[in-house]
């Protein structure tokens, strides 16, 4: 019997049922996590989107922000949309508190209100193949600057809406709210090498 690679899906609030849904598709096994002990278990970590004050917030009610932080030293996460708000280095305009695991600066909701929400193509570039992804966003953040020693990965028009830095990664958009599962097989080669 295969032993299935645990990915820890951050189950305070937001999407997190959709990440469970790609990562078991994906052939491993997701893992909602809520507690020290169940962020102990995984070998990644997904932060999903949601509401980036709510998330900080109920982080640190349940004991993990320090916990997150040491995790995101040793081992791989993504965060998407809020989810990258709260691993970023800087929020522009706002008093979010953020883990600071990736060096970029980024802007809350800068695409727009709920009702501005859109999906379009990006321009996706993994591992030297350039190739064609639909992203969702909603209430989207904008990466407004990248640290020397992160790495765009996908883009809208000129805007750079999925990066990484060693072992974080972090997106603009929803990648769990389509059928592709590019992005998240990508991010698994970083749990698994």
């Amino acid at each position: 019997m295969t032993i299935k690679t645990r990915i820890g899906i951050l189950a305070l609030q937001g999407d997190f049922e959709k990440h469970r849904q790609v990562i078991a598709k994906i052939g491993c096994e997701p893992v909602f996590v809520r507690t020290k002990a169940e962020l102990d278990s995984v070998a990644g970590l997904i932060v999903p989107g949601g509401e980036s004050t709510t998330l900080t917030n109920l982080m640190k009610k349940h004991g993990l922000w320090d916990e997150i932080i040491a995790f995101g030293r040793e081992k791989p996460i993504f965060g998407t949309c809020a989810g990258l708000i709260v691993l970023a280095k800087k929020v522009l305009s706002n008093h979010v508190e953020t883990l600071g695991l990736i060096d970029v600066t980024v802007a809350r909701n800068a695409y727009g209100r709920q009702v501005d929400s859109f999906i379009d193509d990006l321009q996706l570039n993994l591992n030297g193949h350039p190739a064609n992804l639909e992203g969702v966003f909603i209430r989207a953040p904008k990466i407004v600057s990248l640290g020397e020693r992160v790495l765009p990965l996908a883009w809208h028009k000129e805007d750079v809406v999925m990066a990484e830095s060693g072992n974080i990664m972090v997106a603009t958009f929803h990648p769990e709210l389509t059928d592709d599962v590019r992005v998240h097989e990508y991010f698994l080669r970083k749990v698994t090498p």
